[in-house]
C-alpha cells in the first residue's frame, strides 16, 4: 500500500465511521502479524495494535521502554499483514513536545497505521499527567502532521486520570473530563478513559463528552451488550489478549514441568490451519 494512497485515506475514513454506527467498534488488540491475522479472520472490521503487547513480545517492560523505531516497525509489519484498517497504540508520542507528537503521527502513516492512540500519562511520578495546555497542542500536531500527509489518522486521546488513580477520588470525574472534553474539542475523534467500570460514571461520561467514548475491558467489565446500551461507542481490550495466551503458555509449560502431559494445548489450531491462515493472500 502506498503511503498516503487513496487507499490509504479510504482506510482511515472506514474506521472513523466503524466509530458512529448503532453497534460499538470492538477492538480485540494484537501484538503482531499472526495475531493480527487470527482476528482478522475471525471477522473484526479494524485491528488495533497494544503497546505492552508489542513491548512484552520483545522482552520489554511496557511505558515508553521499547523504542520508537521497533514500535514503528511492529506496527507496519501488522498493518502489512491484514487487509482491514489498523489503529496504533503509540503511548505518549515518544516525547514531551509538538513536534515528537507530530513526528510519531507521521511515522505511524509512514508504516501504513490510520489511527492513533496517544495518552497524557508522563510516567514521571511528581507530575503523572501532561499539562493539559501541552497536550492540546501535541494533538493539534497530530491533526496537522496527519493533514499534510494526506491521511486523516483517526485519533483516540487518552486520559489516564482513573487508570493512575491521580488526585482525590471524588474529583477524578471532573478532571477526566476537562481533559477528554479539551482533546476533542482540538480534533481527537474518540476519547479513551481506561480504569473506569462504573456503569453510572461510564454513563455519565457519555452524556457530558458527547462524542465517541473508548472503554477499556476487563476481566469484570460490563459486557459488550451492556457498554452498547450504556452508549459506548468504542471498546478495547487492551493488552489482555497477549497476556491471556502468555498465561496458557505459563499453564502448558508448568503442566509439562509437573506432569508430564500436554492437555492445555486442546483447542489450539492445527498446524495446517495455521499454515492455511498464513498463506491468504493479502491485498497490500
Amino acid at each position: 500500500m502506498q503511503i498516503g494512497s487513496d487507499e490509504q485515506r479510504k482506510k482511515a475514513d472506514a474506521l472513523r465511521v466503524l466509530h458512529t454506527g448503532p453497534e460499538p467498534l470492538v477492538l480485540v488488540n494484537v501484538w503482531d502479524s499472526g495475531s493480527a491475522r487470527v482476528i482478522e479472520d475471525l471477522g473484526f472490521p479494524a485491528i488495533a495494535t497494544t503497546s505492552a503487547g508489542i513491548a512484552f513480545s520483545n522482552g520489554l517492560p511496557d511505558g515508553e521502554k521499547i523504542s520508537p523505531e521497533r514500535m514503528m516497525a511492529a506496527v507496519a509489519k501488522i498493518a502489512q499483514a491484514v487487509n482491514v484498517p489498523v489503529t496504533a497504540d503509540a503511548e505518549a508520542g515518544y516525547g514531551d513536545s509538538p513536534e515528537s507528537a507530530a513526528e510519531t503521527a507521521r511515522n505511524l502513516v509512514t508504516a501504513g497505521a490510520v489511527g492513533m492512540n496517544f495518552e497524557d500519562a508522563t510516567r514521571r511520578t511528581e507530575q503523572p499527567l501532561a499539562d493539559l495546555k501541552l497536550q492540546v497542542e501535541r494533538i493539534h500536531a497530530i491533526r496537522e502532521s496527519s493533514a499534510e500527509m494526506r491521511v486523516p489518522l483517526v485519533l483516540n486521546a487518552r486520559t489516564d486520570v482513573y487508570l493512575l488513580q491521580v488526585g482525590d477520588p471524588p474529583k477524578r470525574y471532573d478532571e477526566a473530563v476537562k481533559r477528554l472534553q479539551a482533546y476533542r474539542d482540538a480534533g481527537a475523534d474518540c476519547v479513551f478513559v481506561p480504569g473506569v467500570g462504573d456503569p453510572e460514571t461510564i454513563r455519565r461520561f457519555v452524556s457530558d463528552l458527547r462524542c465517541p467514548l473508548n472503554i477499556l475491558a476487563v476481566a469484570g467489565s460490563p459486557s459488550i451488550p451492556e457498554l452498547t446500551v450504556l452508549g459506548v461507542k468504542r471498546i478495547s481490550l487492551g493488552s489482555g489478549p497477549m497476556r491471556a495466551a502468555l498465561g496458557t503458555l505459563g499453564r502448558l509449560g508448568q503442566e509439562v514441568r509437573a506432569e508430564g502431559t500436554y492437555s492445555n494445548m486442546s483447542g489450539a489450531p492445527s498446524h495446517a490451519e495455521m499454515n492455511q491462515l498464513m498463506g491468504k493472500k493479502r491485498s497490500n
